[in-house]
């Protein structure tokens, strides 16, 4: 399915279709990213399926704060979701890097040739490879990932992530939705 616009709008008919579409094809585990939560307590009554929320990293956005409030981390990872927290694998501390010496890291070349398929598509290999390099999805199996392009949900896709130092040994399966 192809959106007319990106954003917030499309979260809850992209989910639904990842959802669908995990169920159909029988994948146990759907990577989720989620800044402030909202698009991840909209998946917490999920069944039988694997759901690992991929927030912000902590001072993303502000130093030394997240995003994501303690009582919504808590009320996600009460519901069985597992969140993860940590380092953006196409952005990381080589970002610091071009900021303050300008030109750009090999990391970021791979991040905006993928933005060329839209923010989302980033997101969705950005998060998988994140969830698998915490061991919170398994090695070497196709899972669901949902990104967004700003606020919300507009992109999933069925990914076999690989490990960040193997990147990009990553597939792209199939895109289940996007933006136009």
């Amino acid at each position: 399915m192809y959106f007319e616009e990106s954003g917030k709008i499309n979260t809850e008919k992209t989910l639904e279709l990842a959802v669908k579409v995990a169920k159909e094809k029988n994948i146990k585990n759907i990577v989720v990213a989620s800044g402030s939560g909202y698009t991840a307590k909209l998946l917490k009554d999920t069944k039988d399926i694997n759901i690992v929320c991929v927030t912000l990293a902590t001072g993303s956005k502000e130093p030394g704060k997240n995003k994501m409030s303690k009582e919504i981390h808590k009320e996600l990872t009460d519901s069985g979701m597992k969140v993860l927290t940590t380092t953006h694998v196409l952005s990381g501390a080589e970002r610091a890097l071009s900021k303050k010496f300008g030109g750009i890291s090999p990391v970021e070349i791979i991040s905006h040739a993928l933005k060329m398929f839209g923010q989302g598509t980033k997101v969705c290999v950005e998060i998988s490879t994140m969830a698998l390099d915490a061991g919170l999805i398994p090695y070497g199996e196709s899972v669901v990932a949902i990104g967004g392009s700003s606020e919300g949900a507009d992109t999933a896709v069925i990914i076999t992530p690989n490990h960040a130092n193997n990147i990009l040994a990553t597939k792209v399966n199939e895109i289940i939705c996007k933006p136009l």
